[in-house]
């Protein structure tokens, strides 16, 4: 009897070390490395791992419907986001894409100094270039 082989997780690369210089910045609590299909890549410190994998469920989702909204509004199909970000009285939460199939987030206080959070993400996400954000789609593999 032939049964199918297990459906394979992709092999995930650590990335929380680009998260550092955020983190240091004043008022930012917590930031994640989020690849496209909602996986997490890389996290802070003190973020616990359920939590991390919320999150990265849930702006996987986020980014998908705010490009949905998107291509709507301006009735074309293609909609890239630049930027999205949350207001809640608990805090901020900001999310840039970051290479290919990759999203940046950052929740950070709700005194935080948004211009410099948002600039500081960009810069980080330019340093570090899209060849180390890339993030291939989810291998489901496949019984080869």
């Amino acid at each position: 009897m032939n049964t199918p082989a297990p459906a394979r997780r992709r092999s995930i690369e650590d990335k929380s070390w680009v998260l550092a210089p955020l983190l240091e910045l004043p008022h930012v609590i917590h930031a994640a490395v989020i690849s496209g299909d909602g996986f997490i890549e890389g996290s802070s410190p003190g973020l616990q791992r359920d939590a991390a994998e919320g999150v990265a469920a849930m702006m996987s989702a986020l980014q998908g419907a705010g490009r949905a909204v998107t291509a709507a509004f301006a009735e074309q199909h293609d909609a890239k986001l630049r930027q999205t970000v949350i207001e809640s009285e608990e805090g901020w939460v900001f999310a840039i894409p970051a290479g290919e199939n990759t999203c940046l987030a950052v929740f950070a206080a709700p005194d935080v100094n948004m211009g410099v959070v948002a600039h500081h993400m960009q810069i980080q996400v330019s340093t570090l270039g899209a060849k180390v954000m890339n993030s291939p789609a989810r291998d489901l593999g496949n019984s080869a």
